[in-house]
């Protein structure tokens, strides 16, 4: 899998640009390739995008939702398609924000390992970081949002779980500055 971290600075306040961010449906209007997110319940988005040139259909699971601090998600199990990610917020002051973004993602077939190889992930990535600060930065407020707490430890993969006699395990450190775990490959039980 191939890692990619991005940052960027938005001049719009830490809860405006968390609820953006929670609206998914929204991500065609600033994410490059996104067709339609359909949000289906509070855990699960349908996605359908293009990636090198071909359409690909995937569901993602939140795994780990904390208002105002972070959101990271998994592509779950099953899928053609591979990935993971956290994406975290910081207040820098009163009207600015900090949104870091790690995103974990295997590429697949020829194009997409060639376009990994040559940077295309990152400058795809840097892209939809600054397309999502200029959307924000041009509104008066957030299209929506939804602040409910979504823990790892109820995501659906560890439904039916609790009784099982495990002990708890802990969160691991994440690499680089973004705090929190990213979460667990599908088809394996997340981190917490």
């Amino acid at each position: 899998m191939s890692m990619v971290q991005e940052t960027i600075s938005v001049d719009a306040p830490l809860r405006m640009v968390y609820d953006q961010w929670t609206q998914f449906e929204e991500f065609p209007r600033f994410m490059d390739g996104v067709e339609t997110v359909e949000q289906l319940d509070d855990r699960i988005c349908h996605w359908r995008a293009r990636v090198a040139g071909v359409s690909r259909e995937f569901d993602t699971e939140i795994v780990d939702q904390l208002p105002d601090e972070r959101i990271s998600w998994r592509t779950v199990a099953g899928s053609d398609v591979r990935q993971r990610g956290v994406v975290t917020f910081q207040r820098l002051d009163a009207s600015h924000t900090r949104v870091n973004l790690a995103l974990d993602v295997e590429p697949r077939g020829v194009v997409e390992r060639t376009g990994d190889a040559l940077g295309f992930l990152e400058s795809r990535v840097q892209g939809d970081l600054q397309r999502f600060k200029d959307f924000i930065e041009d509104r008066d407020s957030a299209t929506g949002g939804w602040r409910g707490r979504l823990r790892p430890a109820d995501s659906a993969s560890r439904a039916g779980m609790e009784g099982t006699g495990d002990a708890p395990r802990r969160e691991p450190e994440r690499p680089g500055p973004y705090p929190g775990p990213m979460p667990s490959d599908p088809g394996e039980e997340p981190t917490v």
